[in-house]
């Protein structure tokens, strides 16, 4: 395909999305199929010529739509709703023309520096503490994940590098080994199912703290977890508070919750995957009130705020925190850009 080519086609790509957009409501939300459907539809090996793009295009309609769940559907209620909308549709056309790899400022100064300066735009809009921002020289700052859940597992890495390094510090006979499996992290009982992988990932325990009558995280309950495990010498280390959980949309009390955790030196991570765009209107924004006591946030901005998967903002008051992560237990593909 030469550029000529692709000016048509893109053309009458953007006719066929606008197309669909259009007429979405009048699709059935969820596809009448049975698993394995698409199979024996399509060849079992890869075209030796290829199709035409019109036969592509019927083969879109004929093959994979009948397959598809319409999440844009003003009839689909599952989950949460997708945000994708022209403006990011156009956005992310662009960004797949550039193609840039923004996992260093040197692979990308534009891409690197202007996800810093939005992301401090979206802190302002939260009321962010200036801790989360970074400014012209803040040692704050977010960073795009690619969702909630990834960024859970990055503070719960982060945390547990940190732990470690400074029980070496105190205790060089320590190994890691000896102090992960003392390693304790904790969430509501009805924190998200990636809480728990995350602590499975990390390779630390992770107990369920019972939620209250309102089905949020008190810091009762979390002080005598603490000190049970304590008690049993074991090291409490990261504490995860969701704000609208996936089941009912409770919010645990971060005005409890933070400065006990501030109290016992353990990293408070917040999960606001699902009602953190909320907190842009004032008359959700004391939802909020305790962020002041984490160490990271995350809320996913592709569930309410018109952009495509995946845009999952995480601040943390220390970065070099995640630098240290990515040096020594190689994920840098989940901490790219900080």
């Amino acid at each position: 395909m030469n550029s000529s080519e692709f000016r048509r086609r893109g053309k009458e790509m953007v006719d066929y999305v606008a197309n669909y957009m259009d007429g979405i409501e009048s699709r059935q939300v969820y596809p009448d199929v049975e698993p394995g459907y698409l199979r024996p539809l399509i060849p079992a090996a890869a075209p030796q010529e290829p199709d035409t793009f019109e036969d592509i295009i019927k083969d879109i309609e004929k093959i994979i739509m009948p397959g598809v769940t319409h999440w844009h559907s003003p009839y689909f209620f599952a989950y949460f709703p997708t945000a994708s909308s022209y403006p990011a549709m156009l956005a992310d056309m662009l960004c797949g023309a550039i193609g840039c790899i923004g996992f260093s400022w040197a692979a990308s100064p534009a891409c690197t520096e202007l996800e810093t300066v939005m992301m401090d735009w979206l802190g302002k809009m939260l009321e962010l503490p200036e801790a989360f921002l970074a400014g012209d020289a803040g040692e704050g700052g977010g960073v795009i994940q690619g969702s909630a859940s990834e960024a859970t597992l990055v503070a719960l890495l982060a945390a547990r590098t940190k732990v470690t390094r400074r029980l070496q510090a105190a205790s060089p006979e320590l190994t890691p080994a000896a102090i992960m499996e003392k390693l304790v992290a904790y969430a509501s009982d009805q924190a998200h199912s990636s809480v728990e992988r995350a602590g499975l990932i990390g390779g630390v325990k992770l107990k369920a703290i019972p939620s209250d009558g309102n089905f949020a995280m008190r810091a009762s309950a979390l002080q005598e977890a603490m000190e049970r495990d304590k008690a049993a010498g074991l090291i409490p280390f990261f504490v995860v508070a969701t704000l609208g959980t996936t089941s009912c949309c409770s919010f645990d009390n971060l005005l409890e919750v933070g400065p006990l955790c501030n109290k016992e030196d353990v990293w408070l991570h917040i999960d606001a995957a699902y009602a953190g765009s909320a907190f842009i209107c004032p008359e959700f924004r004391h939802l909020l009130n305790g962020v002041e006591f984490a160490d990271s946030f995350n809320f996913n901005p592709h569930k309410w705020l018109l952009v495509n998967f995946d845009c999952s903002a995480m601040w943390s008051r220390q970065p070099a925190q995640m630098l240290r992560l990515k040096k020594t237990c190689f994920v840098s593909d989940m901490v790219r850009k900080i």
